[in-house]
């Protein structure tokens, strides 16, 4: 399993990183900034400057990201059966990694859809 605190530290500084660095984007557009020009003018740096910042801070957030795999793959506590509250339905019938032939007969999908 992974760390669920740093999955959620991933993903609310990746929300919100991602908000700062597009938003502003929008507000730019509609006050005349032409997009993929290697230069501007000025009157466009300081929300820029957010922009880069926001980018930047998305670049960071995904360090995170990288620490919760690097320590998934060095070893963590290994994933229940069901690891999800309300996992229902025929994926979750077989064991995981699932084998090859997973079922030996076809399965009665209107069964393992009411869960009955």
């Amino acid at each position: 399993m992974f760390n669920e605190t740093l999955a959620q530290w991933h993903f609310w500084c990746s929300v919100i990183s991602v908000n700062i660095l597009f938003f502003p984007m929008h507000f730019l557009g509609l006050a005349g900034m032409p997009r993929r020009i290697p230069d501007y003018a000025l009157q466009f740096a300081d929300v820029n400057a957010i922009v880069s910042i926001g980018g930047f801070a998305f670049g960071l957030s995904q360090l995170i990201f990288l620490a919760v795999v690097i320590q998934c793959a060095r070893g963590g506590e290994p994933a229940a059966a069901k690891p999800w509250e309300g996992a229902e339905g025929l994926e979750w019938t077989v064991p995981s990694p699932a084998p090859y032939h997973t079922f030996e007969t076809p399965p009665d999908l209107e069964v393992s859809r009411h869960g009955h």
